[in-house]
C-alpha cells in the first residue's frame, strides 16, 4: 500500500471536510440572545463538550506534526511533562476555578478587577491579547508548511500557503463570528475527533508497513532506547525529565489553564462548577493518551525509516502521509492537520474578542453585557481579531521552526507573570493594584531575558559570562520562574507602603461573605 500524491479523492475529501464543519458550526451556533450567550453560552454547554473543547483548543497543527518528531529523535520523556500538565489541573480545578465561578465571570482577568482595580484586569488582558496573537498567528502559518509539502505541485509552490492561511482564517472567522462559543465548542469536538481518527490511522498503516508489524517495532524501539519514558535527572537544562515534568509542566498547566482566557472561557461555559471541574481534571487524562498515541507514531516512524536523519523533525510525519497514505486517507490526515489549526484558531478569535468587550470596551463604554449593542460589538470584536491573526499569519518571516519556538516561549513566560498575579492575589493580603502590576511587569520583564538569553549572546557575545547559565534553562520552568519572580517582586513592592484596611482579599471571601461586607 502506498501513496501516489495528492488526488481528486483527497480533495473531496478535504473540501468536503472545510465546508461541512463551516457550515455545522453556523447551524449549531443558532442565534445568541446576547454577548453572555456568545462568549460562554449562556453556561449551558455539557462537560463532555467542554472536555473535547479543551483537548482540541490546546492542540495544533504543530502537536499532530511535531509530537511524533520528539520520540523519533528521542523517546517517551515528554510523558513526564505531560503528567505535569494533570497535576497542574487539580489545582486549577480546586483554587481557581471556585473564584471564577462565584463571580459570575465570563473572562480570566476580571478576577483581577475583584481583588485590585480596573487597571490591572486591563494590563493583564492586553498582555493575553498581544501574546496569544502572536502564538497564533505563527501556529496558522506553521501549518501551512506541512500542507505545503503534502499538496506538492497542486499550486504554485509561492501560492501554496498564502492559499492554505487565507481559506483557514476565512472558513474558521466565518463560523465563529456567526455562531460563538456555542458553534466554537461543538465544531471542536468534531475537530478532535478527525485528527485523533488520523492518528489512529497512522498508527495502524506504520503496523502494516512495517514487518513483523508492531511487535517488531516494540522490539526495535526498546533496543535503540527509545521506550525510555522515565529520567529522574536533576538538573535544569533538560526538558525531558521527572523532576522538570511534574513540577515544570504543572505549572505551565496551571498558566495555560488558569491564566489563559482561551482555556478559562471554555470552563466558564460549562453548568456549573462541578462539571467544569470535572472537565479539566478528565481532559488531562485524554490530553495523556493523545501524546502517548503521537509518540507511538514517532516510534513506528523511526522503525520504518530505520532512523534516518532528516532536515527537521517536523518533517517526519508529513514525509510518511505523503509517500505511505493511500488516496482519500490522505485527504482526510490533511484534514486532521487543518482540524486542529482550525479549533486553535476558533478558540483563540473567540477568547479575543471576551476579553476585548469585557475587559476593555464595556469598562470604558459603561455599557452592560446584556445590550444588544454589546453582542454586535462582540462579534465585530470577533471579525477584527480573525483578520488580524490571518494577516499576521500572511505577513510573517519565513524562518521555518525557530519562529514557532520563540512564540510559544513568549506564551509561556507570560503565563509566569500572569499565575504569580492570581498567587499574589489569593495568598499576599497586603499586595494592592500597584504591586500587581509591578510584580507582573518585573516578572514578564526577566523572563524576557531568560527566553531569550541565547539570542542576546548571539547578538551581543559580551553577555555570554552573566547570561550564559540563564541560557541553559530548559522550557518548562519558565511559568515556575516567572511565578516566582512576579510574587516575590509584587511581595516587596507591598511591603513600601501601609497595609490595607481590608482585612482579607475580595477575591478569596465566598458570595455571601462578599454580600454582607458590601
Amino acid at each position: 500500500m502506498g501513496g501516489g500524491g495528492f488526488t481528486i479523492l483527497d480533495g473531496v475529501v478535504l473540501l468536503t471536510y472545510l465546508v461541512g464543519t463551516t457550515g455545522l458550526g453556523l447551524w449549531l451556533g443558532g442565534k445568541q440572545k446576547d454577548a453572555k450567550d456568545y462568549f460562554v453560552a449562556s453556561h449551558a454547554i455539557p462537560w463532555w463538550g467542554i472536555l473535547f473543547s479543551v483537548v482540541a483548543s490546546e492542540t495544533s497543527a504543530l502537536t499532530f506534526i511535531s509530537i511524533p518528531g520528539l520520540s523519533y529523535i528521542g523517546n517517551l520523556g515528554f510523558l513526564q511533562v505531560v503528567a505535569g500538565y494533570i497535576i497542574g489541573r487539580f489545582v486549577v480545578a480546586y483554587v481557581l476555578l471556585p473564584r471564577y465561578f462565584a463571580g459570575e465571570l465570563v473572562t480570566a482577568y476580571a478576577l483581577f478587577e475583584k481583588r485590585f482595580g480596573a487597571e490591572t484586569r486591563r494590563f493583564t488582558s492586553i498582555i493575553f491579547m498581544a501574546t496569544r496573537a502572536v502564538a497564533d498567528s505563527v501556529r496558522i502559518f506553521a501549518t501551512a508548511i506541512p500542507v505545503a509539502l503534502i499538496l506538492g505541485n497542486t499550486l504554485p509552490k509561492q501560492y501554496v500557503m498564502p492559499v492554505a492561511i487565507l481559506v483557514l482564517g476565512l472558513l474558521t472567522v466565518v463560523y465563529t463570528y456567526k455562531g460563538g462559543m456555542r458553534a466554537v465548542v461543538y465544531t471542536e469536538m468534531i475537530q478532535a475527533g478527525i485528527y485523533i481518527f488520523g492518528g489512529v490511522c497512522a498508527l495502524v498503516l506504520l503496523g502494516r508497513s512495517v514487518d513483523g508489524g508492531w511487535s517488531t517495532i516494540i522490539a526495535t524501539a526498546g533496543a535503540s532506547g527509545k521506550l525510555q519514558a522515565i529520567d529522574w535527572y536533576t538538573g535544569f537544562d533538560k526538558p525531558h525529565t521527572m523532576f522538570a515534568g511534574l513540577i515544570g509542566g504543572a505549572f505551565l498547566a496551571m498558566g495555560s489553564h488558569g491564566a489563559d482566557q482561551l482555556i478559562v472561557q471554555r470552563l466558564l461555559a460549562s453548568r456549573g462548577l462541578k462539571d467544569a471541574q470535572r472537565a479539566l481534571i478528565m481532559s488531562g487524562f485524554v490530553v495523556f493518551a493523545q501524546f502517548t498515541l503521537f509518540l507511538f507514531i514517532g516510534l513506528g516512524l523511526y522503525v520504518y525509516y530505520a532512523g534516518r536523519p532528516f532536515e527537521a523533525s517536523d518533517q517526519i510525519f508529513p514525509t510518511f502521509i505523503l509517500e505511505r497514505m493511500p488516496p482519500g486517507l490522505l485527504g482526510l490526515i490533511l484534514a486532521a492537520i487543518v482540524a486542529a489549526t482550525m479549533s486553535t484558531h476558533s478558540a483563540t478569535i473567540n477568547a479575543l474578542a471576551a476579553t476585548t468587550t469585557h475587559d476593555i470596551y464595556l469598562p470604558l463604554s459603561g455599557k452592560s453585557a446584556e445590550d444588544p449593542r454589546t453582542l454586535r460589538t462582540g462579534k465585530l470584536f470577533a471579525l477584527a481579531w480573525g483578520v488580524v491573526l490571518t494577516l499576521g499569519a500572511l505577513l510573517y518571516p519565513k524562518q521555518g521552526a525557530p519562529v514557532v519556538v520563540v512564540a510559544l516561549s513568549i506564551q509561556s513566560f507570560t503565563h509566569g507573570g500572569l499565575v504569580g498575579g492570581f498567587s499574589l492575589a489569593l495568598l499576599w493580603k497586603r499586595a494592592n493594584q500597584r504591586d500587581a502590576i509591578t510584580g507582573i511587569s518585573v516578572g514578564i520583564g526577566c523572563m524576557a531575558v531568560i527566553v531569550f538569553a541565547k539570542l542576546l549572546i548571539s547578538k551581543v557575545p559580551s553577555l555570554a559570562p552573566t547570561l550564559g547559565g540563564v541560557a541553559t534553562i530548559a522550557w518548562p520552568w519558565y511559568v515556575l520562574i516567572g511565578t516566582g519572580i512576579t510574587l516575590t517582586a509584587g511581595i516587596l513592592s507591598s511591603l513600601t507602603h501601609p497595609p490595607p484596611p481590608e482585612s482579607l482579599p475580595l477575591a478569596l471571601t465566598s458570595t455571601a461573605e462578599t454580600e454582607a461586607r458590601t
